[in-house]
């Protein structure tokens, strides 16, 4: 071997060394949660889904109020009157009866890339690659249906995804759910749910959420972070002594957050309304 040969050897073997010495175990019981509407993107993802699935004429005007009118009135009605939470929950995802699974698993590809990829938050993105990085583990957790926050997670290229579950039988919805939208004190029951089958320390783990409505799930870990919170977390993080990353510019930041418990009902019937106006335009 020549002289050149055996530098560029020991180089190598340097880099690699140096490489393996600056690489940091990840600590497999610790691990990130990050909601997704106005924390890891721009606006609500079920808004961007439903606007997808309308120019793809998948669903009507009315099935889109349908389901917005039912998901606001089990958020409302969530806290205060138990009894009648059961109607409203079983009508959430009526409109999608009868449909293939595989079908909104593809429909949920398009619409990412087409609306949703562009209005990720680069900086929470950034959160999210720091503890991949660390070795880490991160997951979506989101009350959208769980097929959008699978393939959001994938596409982000993170771990997982917690989400609303919609029954299926023989590969097709039958427009009930399998337990609760995944909302308030139900995003903190299945992180703990994860966290017993995945061996995750919890006071190890860090959650990050825009809204007051998620204070469950970022009480539950040992580092909680608001994201572009509203006016009530915002609040909530300063007593706590919690982090806050504010992503959006100037006064236009809280225009940007609806509040959650109005927000996917406010949205959705805003696309029902504009489908109803253009029907009667082209009329």
């Amino acid at each position: 071997m020549t002289g050149t040969g055996r530098h560029e050897v020991l180089a190598g073997w340097a880099a690699a060394e140096l490489e393996a010495a600056l690489t940091v175990p990840g600590d497999p019981a610790a691990a990130a949660f990050f909601d997704v509407d106005n924390t890891m993107m721009q606006g609500a993802s079920i808004y961007w889904l439903a606007r997808g699935l309308a120019a793809r004429k998948y669903v009507t005007a009315r099935d889109i109020t349908r389901f917005a009118i039912s998901q606001l009135r089990f958020r409302l009605l969530a806290t205060e009157h138990r009894g009648d939470m059961s109607q409203a929950k079983q009508a959430a995802l009526a409109f999608v009866k009868g449909w293939p699974v595989a079908d909104l698993h593809r429909l949920s590809e398009e619409i990412f890339d087409e609306l949703i990829a562009d209005r990720i938050w680069s900086g929470t993105r950034a959160l999210a690659q720091l503890h991949l990085d660390a070795g880490q583990r991160v997951w979506l957790v989101t009350a959208a249906p769980i097929e959008l926050g699978r393939v959001m997670a994938d596409r982000l290229r993170l771990t997982g995804a917690l989400g609303t579950v919609a029954e299926i039988e023989r590969g097709v919805y039958t427009g009930r759910l399998v337990g609760d939208l995944l909302h308030g004190p139900a995003k903190a029951e299945a992180i703990v749910a994860l966290a017993e089958e995945e061996g995750l320390d919890l006071g190890k783990c860090t959650a990050y959420s825009d809204s007051a409505n998620d204070l469950p799930m970022l009480s539950l870990v040992g580092h909680a972070v608001a994201v572009n919170p509203d006016a009530r977390l915002r609040r909530e993080a300063r007593l706590r002594g919690w982090e806050i990353r504010d992503f959006r510019t100037g006064r236009k930041a809280a225009k940007i957050a609806i509040p959650a418990a109005l927000g996917t009902g406010m949205v959705i019937g805003a696309v029902a309304a504009t489908a109803a106006i253009r029907r009667r335009q082209r009329g």
